[in-house]
C-alpha cells in the first residue's frame, strides 16, 4: 500500500508521531487500559482513537469529567508512559510513512507535531533511529492550544521558516487533518493499523 500525496510541491514535510510515524497507538492502549482499570475508567478503542493527538493531561481530565472521576492527572500520566515505556522495544515504524521519510529526508527539513510529550516522542524516535532526521519537535508543553486547533502546525511551520501553504501534514486522526486544515495546510491521511491491514490483506 501506498499513500497518496496531494499535487504540489511542498517544502517542508510535518509528521504526527503516534500513529503515524511510529504504530504505536496500540502500546499507548494497552498501557491506558492497564492504569485505568485501578479505578474502573471506561476507555474505549474508539474514543482512544478519536482522541488521538490530545496530550495525555487532557485526556485524563476529560475521562474524569466524563465518568465524575477523581483521578490525579500527574499520578496517572507518569505511569500511563512508563507502561508504554515498557513496551517500546515492540514498536515499529508505519511503513507507508518511512518510505517517504527515506526519499525526501535531505531534500525538504522535517518537524514532527505531537500532542505527546518531549521525552515519549524522542524515545519511540530513537527506537526507530529516526530522531536524527527531524529539524525540530514540537510536542505537549511547547504550545498552549492542542489539535484540533491549528497553533502546534503552526508553531512547526514557523520553526522551519517555511510559509504554511508550503508545507504537507501526515495525520492519522481527524482531530490532527482538523489542525492542518485550520492552519492552510494540505494534509495526507494514515491509515489506522486495522485499515492498513485489511488494505494488505484484499
Amino acid at each position: 500500500m501506498k499513500l497518496k500525496l496531494p499535487a504540489g510541491e511542498f517544502k517542508a514535510y510535518l509528521f504526527d508521531c503516534d500513529g503515524t510515524i511510529c504504530d504505536s497507538m496500540p502500546l499507548h492502549y494497552v498501557a491506558w487500559k492497564s492504569v485505568l482499570a485501578e479505578w474502573n475508567c471506561e476507555f474505549s478503542e474508539d474514543l482512544f482513537y478519536a482522541w488521538g493527538g490530545m496530550p495525555v493531561t487532557e485526556i485524563i481530565a476529560s475521562l474524569n469529567d466524563r465518568h465524575g472521576l477523581a483521578m490525579p492527572v500527574s499520578d496517572i500520566q507518569q505511569r500511563k508512559e512508563e507502561l508504554f515505556y515498557t513496551n517500546l522495544p515492540l514498536m515499529k515504524a508505519v511503513p507507508e510513512v518511512l518510505q517517504h521519510i527515506h526519499a525526501q529526508h535531505g531534500q525538504i527539513p522535517f518537524a514532527v507535531v505531537s500532542g505527546s510529550t518531549h521525552e515519549s516522542v524522542r524515545a519511540s524516535l530513537m527506537m526507530l533511529n529516526l530522531l536524527d532526521r527531524f529539524e525540530t519537535l514540537v510536542c505537549a508543553g511547547d504550545y498552549t492550544r492542542s489539535k484540533p486547533h491549528p497553533e502546534p502546525y503552526l508553531m512547526a511551520a514557523d520553526r522551519l521558516g517555511v510559509a504554511p501553504e508550503d508545507c504537507l501534514v501526515f495525520e492519522d486522526t481527524d482531530m490532527g487533518i482538523e489542525a492542518a486544515t485550520a492552519a492552510g495546510m494540505a494534509s495526507v491521511k494514515v491509515p489506522a493499523p486495522w485499515e492498513r491491514a485489511a488494505l494488505v490483506t484484499v
